[in-house]
Formats: C-alpha cells, sequence, structure tokens
C-alpha cells in the first residue's frame, strides 16, 4: 500500500511540475518555482507529520511522492549545466544561490515558526 501512495502522489506531482514547465516555456523559472513551491509545502508538511498531525499515509502520498516528483534537483542540475555552457555565469550563479538560500530559508522559517 506504501507504495501506491507514494507512486499516486509522485503521478501528480510529475505532471503538475510538466505543467508549470510548459506555462513558463521550459525557462529555468518553471524549476525555480516548482523547488521553491515544492520546499515550502514539504517544510510545512513535515512540520504536521512530526507532530503528528497528519498520518503516515498522508505523509508518503504528499510530502514523500507528490513533494519528491514535483520538485525536481536532476532538472535545477541540468538547467545551471546548460546556464554555464551558454557563458550565463551570473545566471547560473543567481539561479543556485536563489534557488538554495530560498529553499532552505522558507524551510528554516517554517520550522522556527510553528
Amino acid at each position: 500500500m506504501n507504495f501506491l501512495l507514494v507512486a499516486c502522489g509522485g503521478f501528480l506531482g510529475s505532471i503538475l511540475r510538466f505543467y508549470i514547465s510548459i506555462k513558463a516555456n521550459k525557462h529555468f523559472l518553471g524549476t525555480w518555482i516548482a523547488n521553491i513551491t515544492g520546499s515550502t509545502m514539504l517544510g510545512f508538511l513535515f512540520h504536521f507529520y512530526s507532530n503528528g498531525a497528519i498520518t503516515d499515509g498522508l505523509w508518503l502520498l504528499v510530502g514523500v511522492g507528490f513533494c519528491g516528483a514535483y520538485t525536481t534537483f536532476s532538472t535545477f542540475g541540468n538547467e545551471t549545466i546548460q546556464l554555464l555552457i551558454a557563458k550565463k555565469y551570473r545566471t547560473a550563479l543567481s539561479y543556485v544561490t536563489s534557488s538554495m538560500i530560498v529553499s532552505i530559508g522558507v524551510v528554516g522559517l517554517i520550522v522556527t515558526l510553528l
């Protein structure tokens, strides 16, 4: 049953991720948006899960499955390499640093404030 929950969540997360990519014209901004919103969602979910407010099943479906497929490190890495190959060094540096700082910062705020 656990595998099915993760698979269903992953199915939905990957579809939403693809939709955002299309809407952003396959620009790296789509990955940035997905990673930031997914990290934010995961921060909230982890807080609620660790405090017993959501079930193991909901954590597997949304936290592990949906957020795992919705956020994507492989696309982030590929887009960073593409920016470097195109010699867009400042854009690549801004992309990497803002992705890391904002994602970790938002999760840190959630954990600290809740």
